[in-house]
């Protein structure tokens, strides 16, 4: 699997950002209210964040050599899938709150100051779980090996017999 690249990450925040402007603005025109961010997701976002972060721990003390304990593959395999899934969901998430507080910041009257209040700590949160994804999933990433740039991976050092 290859790391996250950057380009995905800024595709996936513009992507959010025109998405919750639009959406915001198309509930305005239909009479609706604009969405709700609950409470209880800035805490989220960290706490999943925290936990990817966690998971991903023994893996970087295994491929460093600092811990005898083996991890399984398949462990280190969903850990490394749940970190790529918290980076672009990180990004999304940011993405939308960015939209979001740009279309409360481009009217007359701001709703309530909880409602922009909410916006940016989702912001800040989605952020701090976009970090935590691509932290965990370069934790997950194996060194290469000291003799791969001579031989190649898989081939015989110089001089041996097979």
């Amino acid at each position: 699997m290859r790391r996250t690249r950057v380009t995905t990450i800024v595709v996936l925040v513009v992507l959010g950002a025109v998405g919750g402007w639009f959406v915001d603005t198309a509930l305005v025109s239909a009479g609706q209210r604009i969405i709700a961010i609950p409470a209880t997701l800035p805490p989220v976002l960290v706490a999943i964040g925290g936990i990817v972060v966690l998971l991903a721990i023994p893996i970087r003390r295994m491929t460093r050599g600092t811990s005898r304990r083996r991890v399984d593959h398949m462990y280190s395999t969903r850990v490394v899938v749940l970190a790529k899934a918290s980076a672009l969901t990180g990004a999304l998430i940011a993405g939308v709150a960015i939209g979001i507080c740009g279309y409360l910041l481009t009217r007359a009257v701001m709703p309530t100051a909880g409602t922009f209040g909410l916006a940016i700590a989702t912001l800040v949160a989605a952020a701090i779980l976009l970090a935590a994804g691509l932290v965990a999933e370069w934790f997950c990433t194996i060194p290469p090996e000291d003799g791969d740039d001579e031989n190649g991976p898989g081939k015989q050092p110089a001089g041996s017999n097979p």
